[in-house]
């Protein structure tokens, strides 16, 4: 039998993915750009107003895995790599507030300007990449605190790390993560993300690809499995995300 607090917590989860998706009000979206719900829920468009572009299924699985790490009681803080207006990580700090978890922090990493153009010498595959091209994926750090606000969701447990993630990530201190969400995109933006963090993901945490099918971020995540041996499933979300349970 499911308890109140239960009841309660998924209620809360589900309103919550409605709000990020901007389900409820939907309809104001129609006067910048039409809206089609099932691609809203694929995670297949850049929204005009919602808070993330990831989708349910993604949404769905960030929950199940908090909610394994919780059960479990895996070690680590949760980190995003690449955050956008903050959905994900929105959404990372509401399961923890509804199961009353306090001993976990989130971290945002992102420059908050947008991608960096190719570094094509260093990293070739990404020679066709043209992200760093579009405006509407440079989201400011105070935009995103403004949406964590609109949650009453900013606090203490939520930290961001702001600059190019090979600036950042290489020397980051925290020592144990359970849940690592990779979004950059790029395979200099996945590969440096592995690099630094996947070593201090807990036995039993999580490892999220948002783009794995994007060819660049795809080679990225293959050749770090390779070169470090990683034989966890691939486990499919929906059509780009995907994520492993790290077993040894």
């Amino acid at each position: 039998m499911t308890s109140p607090r239960d009841e309660t917590a998924r209620l809360y989860l589900e309103l919550m993915k409605r709000c990020l998706l901007n389900q409820i009000y939907a309809e104001l979206e129609m006067n910048v750009r039409p809206y089609e719900a099932q691609q809203r829920q694929e995670g297949l468009e850049w929204p005009a107003a919602a808070h993330t572009m990831i989708g349910r299924k993604r949404l769905d699985n960030i929950q199940f895995c908090i909610e394994d790490i919780l059960a479990h009681h895996i070690p680590g803080d949760l980190i995003e790599t690449g955050v956008w207006r903050g959905g994900a990580i929105i959404f990372m700090r509401s399961v923890l507030k509804a199961y009353g978890e306090t001993n976990r922090q989130i971290w945002g990493a992102d420059s908050f300007c947008g991608f960096p153009a190719p570094n094509v010498k260093a990293y070739p595959v990404d020679s066709d990449m043209r992200l760093h091209e579009y405006k509407e994926l440079s989201v400011p750090l105070a935009e995103v605190k403004a949406n964590f606000d609109k949650y009453d969701l900013l606090d203490e447990a939520v930290s961001f790390l702001p600059g190019f993630f090979s600036e950042t990530l290489p020397g980051f201190t925290i020592e144990k993560f359970s849940l690592i969400r990779l979004d950059g995109d790029l395979y200099e933006s996945t590969i440096v993300a592995l690099e630094s963090l996947y070593p201090k993901l807990s036995i039993g945490g999580y490892l999220i690809v948002d783009d794995y099918a994007i060819p660049s971020c795809h080679q990225a995540v293959c050749d770090y499995r390779v070169a470090n041996r990683i034989a966890e499933e691939i486990i499919p979300i929906d059509w780009t995300g995907v994520y492993w349970r790290r077993l040894q």
